[in-house]
């Protein structure tokens, strides 16, 4: 992933050098695992090292990075460098040591999914009285309150994390079955003492390699997460259009909106997940294509993944701290929210102004056409909607003093946001 979408703590995980020495880590638990070298040897082996540029010189002789890998890192160790790789394959390493990277990068991933969750939580409990109107289609359609859109948002946040807690701890697997995954140089107890050692839960029935599908899980769960902060991403971008103007995300001092125009404050943070929740979604249908593989295995999948799953895991890290940044930042127009509820003279009142006529006894289709052709008129003359039912012979029962209250929109908001308590 380039630097400008990389935090770095995500990727320091996934620099070549934190590549090998997730090997390293595994030829050295193997080690310490065999009958064969004396104490002498293991303290040798421990202490063997590498270095990344050494690695690559060797490899352009070997064309082969695990094999350069073990040449350097047996050379380091002396006579007891005949140990390192002792009766491994090369998935040994590479499927292990991936299982100990993904391990890292979802304690950083979670926790920061968690984070946002408890921002929307807040936001959501300080605004669950601010009313604003709902919208369906991108119009109108009744009052809400902000409150509760940001709790809808909490809770889809709360089952992302959860997804992918449960995503990375199913593909935080290692195995040391070697070729073919038969056991036929060590056996399961073996195994089980090495990745005991690297904590690490093990792959019921390797094949030689770990199974695609738990990867491929994972990255459909990063591309479901980052749908979700495309969807709080897209609404922030709708409510700070120059005609709503209902919210608008953090604008810092000093900042720039447009090389051209100075008057311009855009939702560049948001646009910025939207189109990044893109590339978690191509690189997800990647990671599909990655489970079938040919016969116990191939290295078909591998070029993907070194693509796939640093860029993956990176970009969600880095959404989800502009999500966080956008949520504990950004400013909400109260005002403006209810100003904007006038836009349509009181149309917004229609399904009870319909209600109201039907349990009067009016049949629904003569209510509907008598408030629809009166909402419209509302809306396209300027008249309010309430004015116009009290001309109305058919609703002269009606209460309109009841039937334009607000707080019938609203009167569940603090219940609706309640349950928040809920993801405590």
């Amino acid at each position: 992933m380039i630097e400008r979408y990389t935090r770095p703590e995500l990727g320091r995980l996934w620099t070549d050098e934190a590549r090998m020495e997730a090997w390293r880590r595994v030829e050295v638990a193997a080690a310490e695992e065999l009958e064969g070298p004396g104490e002498a040897e293991l303290d040798a082996i421990r202490g063997a090292t590498f270095t990344v540029e050494a690695v690559k010189e060797r490899e352009r002789v070997t064309d082969h990075d695990v094999a350069a890998f073990v040449d350097v890192l047996s050379a380091s160790a002396g006579e007891a460098g005949r140990w390192i790789h002792f009766g491994l394959t090369s998935s040994d390493v590479l499927d292990t040591a991936l299982g100990l990277q993904v391990k890292a990068a979802g304690e950083v991933v979670v926790a920061g999914a968690h984070e946002l969750v408890g921002a929307l939580v807040a936001r959501a409990r300080e605004h669950v009285d601010t009313v604003c109107v709902g919208r369906t289609h991108g119009v109108h359609a009744e009052p809400t309150t902000f409150g509760v859109k940001l709790a809808g948002f909490a809770f889809e946040a709360q089952r992302n994390a959860q997804r992918l807690e449960r995503a990375f701890a199913q593909a935080s697997v290692g195995a040391i079955s070697g070729a073919v995954g038969s056991y036929a140089a060590h056996d399961p107890a073996y195994e089980e003492r090495v990745l005991a050692r690297l904590g690490l839960e093990r792959e019921p029935v390797s094949t030689q390699v770990v199974a695609r599908d738990r990867l491929a899980e994972l990255l459909q769960a990063i591309a479901l997460a980052g749908a979700g902060l495309e969807r709080f991403a897209t609404e922030v971008r709708h409510l700070q259009r120059t005609e709503v103007r209902e919210v608008q995300e953090p604008f810092r001092e000093g900042q720039k909106g447009s090389s051209a125009m100075p008057h311009k404050r855009n939702p560049i943070v948001t646009e910025r997940i939207t189109g990044l929740a893109r590339v978690l979604r191509g690189n997800a249908s990647a990671a599909v294509e990655n489970v079938a593989l040919w016969h116990e295995r191939d290295i078909s999948h591998s070029g993907a993944e070194r693509v796939i799953l640093p860029d993956s895991t990176i970009l969600l890290d880095y959404m989800q701290s502009l999500a966080l940044r956008v949520v504990n930042g950004m400013t909400v127009h109260a005002e403006r929210m209810r100003a904007n509820l006038e836009l349509t003279h009181g149309a917004l009142f229609s399904q009870r102004a319909l209600l109201a006529l039907v349990e009067g006894g009016m049949q629904r289709d003569e209510a509907y056409r008598i408030v629809q052709s009166l909402a419209q008129r509302a809306w396209d003359g300027g008249t309010p909607l309430r004015e116009l039912l009290a001309g109305e012979p058919a609703a002269r029962e009606l209460d309109l003093d009841a039937l334009f209250d607000p707080a019938a929109f609203t009167r569940h908001a603090r219940e609706i946001v309640g349950r928040l308590d809920e993801l405590a």
